[in-house]
């Protein structure tokens, strides 16, 4: 909860999903990956908390970037004032140059947020994190995703017996809180999960969960080694993955 961002790019369309990191360090991780910030074409926002927006104004401001986002999010940050952002519907596909975009609704404790199904017409990549449940229209929309980016917060166990406020406890594991790892494993197990050419867990929580329980709730579902489940690693995040 640090920060979060995702660079998306098909041919020459580039997209950031997020950007909850400062100015300084967003662009510090863009340059490992080969990328500036002028090579970004617009910034999806999923909702408003900090570590998903709180470097999307200054970065837009700069750099002159399109940001993309719903009525609901534009309204409840009150650091997009002055801001002109493409308001978007969710469940109201829409396209920046070579890329569909599918916003999804997801059951979160922020104004009107949202997940995102990203496609060239061919390929489906997923990003569903954020969220304390699974619905029905979010096993729809994500049911065959050729790569996929997956909250797995926390374990249950571990989350109850831990050091945070009966209240935090019932926030973080509500129905509108994070996906715990059963709960991301399920979701797995409901979608039509041989599609997957790659999967990464995100959103790991550091005093809430460990990767082996992680990892293990999902291997029993897809029967996988464990090296195929790749880990959004907070300092250094994920280096590139081609989806074919």
């Amino acid at each position: 909860s640090r920060g979060n961002a995702t660079i998306i790019e098909k041919n020459d369309t580039c997209v950031l999903l997020d950007c909850g990191f400062s100015l300084k360090e967003t662009s510090r991780r863009l340059a490992r990956l080969g990328k500036t910030p002028e090579d970004i074409d617009a910034i999806l926002i999923t909702h408003e908390h900090g570590d998903h927006v709180r470097g999307a104004p200054m970065f837009a401001k700069k750099h002159g970037t399109a940001l993309w986002m719903t009525e609901g999010t534009f309204q409840n940050y009150r650091y997009f004032d002055g801001y002109s952002p493409h308001l978007i519907g969710v469940d109201e596909p829409f396209e920046i140059k070579d890329i569909e975009i599918r916003p999804v609704a997801v059951p979160h404790d922020a104004a009107e947020p949202c997940q995102f199904l990203l496609s060239d017409g061919d390929i489906n990549f997923g990003v569903l994190t954020d969220l304390g449940k699974i619905t029905q229209p979010v096993i729809e929309h994500f049911i065959r995703c050729d790569a996929l980016l997956l909250e797995c917060n926390h374990d249950l166990e571990m989350l109850r017996n831990g050091s945070y406020l009966a209240s935090l406890i019932q926030r973080v594991g509500g129905d509108f809180g994070h996906l715990n790892n059963q709960q991301s494993a399920d979701f797995l197990a409901s979608i039509d999960h041989s599609w997957l050419q790659h999967l990464a867990i995100a959103h790991v929580s550091e005093k809430n969960n460990c990767l082996d329980k992680a990892k293990e709730a999902l291997i029993s579902v897809l029967h996988c080694p464990e090296e195929y489940i790749d880990v959004a690693n907070q300092e250094l995040g994920l280096d590139w993955r081609h989806i074919q």
